[in-house]
Formats: structure tokens, sequence, C-alpha cells
């Protein structure tokens, strides 16, 4: 165990285990839930120079589907978003603050039912529980990383992502406790789900965090009509976001030609959304990718 990490456990039990990662700290947690009833891990990965101390605090970035981020051994496909590879040489270059990320497992047969807030046929959810997410975010997984971790509080300092269903219920969770994060990353969100309630839910006054990162492939499906309409779907949110008063300095939309529905496509856009999220001066609108369109196959997780 790192010296500055066992000083802080002198205080607060400290991380169950760490585990090697190339760049960076990885601990990991088994937190047991009592809102969902079950057991998890919550992997937690800390910058090259975190000071376990308490001098430094760092904000945090929470993150669903922990197992894809980290390791190839436990992703889905064996291909993770190498988040740590990532968020190291970006703090080393200095283009984003040192920051923790925690990435929280999905629980597999439960995964669905977690990530969907509404009654589903595709995918077929008749007990969603995805209600309860935000519940399970800020009663037992925040306490838990705030108590044992150096951090900042605050929406300025807390984020949240995930991709797929988990981009999806990101987004609700932002929907419905505004003000609790201020850093929204949503990748290839299925908008579709429920008869694409959540696109009637984002219209009308909500609070809006203060950078938000959008992306999405024009090959997610496989099937040029579908991909056309999941384009379709990005492009009507980022529509209502603009209207809400998001412009180019809190919203990037990044639409990729070609991109699949896979970990690959999610950790190549990584870096500039974490650079986008995190920057103290986020690029121009001249810099800032434009929308675009496209069609043709392939396919992943839901």
């Amino acid at each position: 165990m790192p010296r500055s990490i066992a000083r802080k456990s002198s205080k607060k039990r400290g991380a169950d285990l760490s585990v090697p990662v190339p760049r960076g700290n990885l601990w990991l947690h088994e937190l047991r839930s009592r809102v969902f009833g079950n057991t998890r891990l919550v992997r937690v990965w800390l910058p090259p120079d975190y000071d376990g101390w308490g001098a430094t605090r760092y904000p945090v970035l929470y993150m669903n589907d922990g197992q894809n981020l980290f390791d190839p051994a436990t992703a889905f496909a064996g291909v993770h978003w190498q988040v740590g590879e990532t968020a190291a040489r970006l703090i080393g270059e200095k283009k984003i603050p040192p920051l923790i990320v925690v990435a929280i497992d999905n629980t597999g047969k439960s995964r669905a039912c977690e990530y969907t807030p509404y009654k589903s046929r595709d995918p077929r959810v008749l007990r969603p529980e995805g209600a309860r997410y935000p519940e399970f975010l800020q009663r037992e997984v925040m306490p838990l990383i705030e108590e044992r971790y150096s951090v900042r509080r605050g929406p300025e300092n807390t984020g949240l992502g995930g991709s797929s269903l988990g981009g999806l219920i990101a987004l609700y969770t932002q929907l419905v406790s505004p003000g609790a994060f201020g850093r929204l990353l949503v990748e290839s969100p299925s908008l579709f789900v429920a008869n694409r309630k959540i696109l009637k839910e984002v219209r009308g006054p909500h609070a809006w965090p203060a950078r938000m990162y959008v992306g999405m492939g024009t090959r997610e499906v496989g099937a040029a009509e579908r991909d056309a309409k999941v384009v379709a779907d990005v492009r009507e949110l980022a529509a209502i976001l603009q209207e809400a008063g998001l412009d180019e300095k809190r919203l990037r939309v990044r639409i990729e030609e070609g991109a699949t529905h896979t970990e690959s496509a999610w950790a190549r856009r990584f870096s500039e959304a974490l650079e986008f999220l995190y920057s103290e001066a986020p690029p121009t609108a001249s810099s800032s990718a434009p929308l675009h369109s496209g069609s043709q196959p392939p396919s992943g997780k839901v």
C-alpha cells in the first residue's frame, strides 16, 4: 500500500484492493447497495501525483460500466477505454488538472434494468429500476468516495458519464438531480428507449451542466435506416440543448463518420471528451467538431 494512501487510511478505512495499471493507481472497493440490494465493484483511479495526505483535493468524474474502462481482461469484448492512460497523458501535458475517475461496475444481468428508467420493449425491460440510480449514486457511491479520498465537492468539481444505456442513465440522472453534476459525458446514448421518452423529458426548463460532451457514430446499429435514426435523435438532443442556451463553450457534439457502437469508438473519443469537459478553457467554436451525417454497418452492446 502506498504510504500516502496508508496515511489516509489511519483515519478512515482504506481501499479494499489495489491493482496494477500502466499509469496512476487503481483501487477496488466492494460496495453493497441498499438501494438495489446487490453488490458490485467500484474502481477508483487516482492520478500519478495523488496526495493521500489531504493537502490537495481533486475533482471527480463518475463513470458507468466501470469494468470496461481500465482493463481489457474485464472489458466488454476485451476492449477497454484506456481511461487511466488517457487521463494521465492529458494531466501530464497540462491539458486538464489532476482528477479522480470513479468507475462503477454494472451488475451484469441487472444492467439493463438499472440503466433504464422507463418500461421498454427495446431493450425489453418490464421492471425498470433506473429511477433509483440517481439515489444510488448520491447516497451510496459519492459518500463512499468523499469519505475515503481527497475530493473537491460541488457540481463544478463533479462529473458523470456513460455510454449506450449508461449514457441514457447519465442523462436521466442529470434531469432529476439538477445541480449535482457540472460535467456530463454522454456517449452513444440509447435515446430510442421507451419511444424516445428521454427526448420528451429534456424539453422545458432544466438546470444543465457547465459543460456537456455528446458523442455518436454513424454506424452504431449496422443498418442504414436505424443508423440514420439514432444520429437524428442525437441531432434533436443537440438542438434542444442549444435552444436551452448551451453554446459551443458548454456543449460539444461529435458525430463521428463510420464509428460503431463499441468500446473502441468510445475510447477513441475519450481524450477529446475529457479535455473539453475539464480543460481550463474549452476549445473555440472554430476548432469544434462539426455535426455531420453518414451511414452503414456494425454493432456492440446496447
